[in-house]
């Protein structure tokens, strides 16, 4: 049971320690513990990945142009008028709503759950890449365009965003690509490990967000739970309409798995950066929905990955048995 079950348990592990413990959270920001994981989940990810699968990818400019329009055009205004007609008493949360769909999709669990869901991880790359990229130009535009805030000059540090970007992603992942030419042979038996690797990065990722967010989330009180409630159901839409879209491309199934699951996805990097410049002194609590979303997608992302992994398992071993059963036919 535990063996099967692990992960779920340790999502409610890590609830219970970033209540009760938060310093220990803080103490794995603080000494670059995530940071270090992350690199090497990427860095990992490199090791996986077939380049001759990222070449492919860069034909797909379909499935590229329709992840920027819902993850940066379609979300944020869904975002913003649906949290307007909810919460029109609570402007931080509307603010706070329209800040995270703008933001662009996530540096590292959108590819982690990708990989947990045995997805299409170089398009996930490429789905992360772009997508923090375009964000740089589509979130000034948007929020000006939404709030009509055009004496509203937003400037994000854009070279400090590519770089950190770079160094976060691209950096680790061809180091990765390097070293697969010499452990080539040694992927195959390294695969288990590197998967629930992954998986415990996540865990550290949910311990991480939550543990510097608890002073906010105590503070903000009942309304708190229609937050959530708020978010959980605009994540559930927003998955459901890349489904969609992604069944509209015709992908394939772990395509299908790394579109939807990446692009419905935001970090809370940039959407603090955005908040903290520009809106925490008129809205000071539009944070919070950043970080109830951030969490909701961390534990339904988790539910969604492995039903496409499961999904992805028995599409592999169907077209297994009707290889063999072809392999027998033409022997016979």
């Amino acid at each position: 049971m535990l063996g099967k079950y692990w992960f779920f348990i340790g999502i409610a592990a890590m609830l219970f320690v970033a209540l009760c413990l938060p310093s220990v959270g803080i103490f794995i920001k603080k000494h670059k513990i995530l940071s270090f994981g992350i690199f090497v989940s990427f860095l990992l990810t490199g090791l996986t990945i077939e380049t001759s699968h990222i070449i492919e990818e860069l034909q797909n400019l379909k499935i590229h142009v329709s992840a920027l329009f819902s993850s940066l055009i379609l979300f944020p205004v869904i975002s913003y008028y649906s949290a307007d007609f909810f919460f029109s008493a609570y402007p931080d949360f509307v603010i706070g709503a329209l800040i995270i769909g703008v933001a662009p999709v996530t540096i590292a669990s959108g590819t982690v759950m990708t990989a947990i869901a045995l997805g299409n991880v170089p398009l996930s790359l490429f789905i992360c890449v772009l997508g923090n990229l375009f964000s740089i130009f589509t979130i000034p535009f948007m929020v000006n365009l939404i709030l009509r805030f055009a004496e509203v000059s937003i400037t994000l540090p854009v070279v400090k965003i590519l770089i950190e970007l770079s160094i976060t992603v691209l950096f680790p992942v061809l180091i990765g690509q390097a070293l697969r030419i010499k452990l080539k042979e040694k992927i195959p038996f390294l695969k288990g490990g590197i998967s629930i690797f992954n998986q415990c990065i996540v865990l550290l990722i949910i311990l991480n967000a939550l543990s510097s967010s608890i002073d906010g989330i105590i503070h903000a009180g009942s309304v708190l739970f229609l937050v959530f409630l708020f978010m959980i159901c605009l994540h559930i839409l927003i998955i459901f309409l890349n489904r969609i879209a992604a069944g509209f491309l015709h992908m394939d199934l772990p395509s299908t798995a790394a579109f939807t699951i990446h692009t419905s996805q935001k970090t809370l990097t940039v959407s603090y950066l955005v908040w903290a410049g520009y809106f925490a002194a008129k809205f000071p609590a539009a944070f919070i929905p950043a970080i109830a979303y951030h969490l909701t997608q961390m534990v339904m992302d988790t539910f969604v990955a492995h039903w496409f992994r499961r999904n992805n398992e028995k599409e592999k071993h169907r077209y297994e048995t009707e290889n063999n059963t072809l392999a027998k036919s033409n022997v016979n």
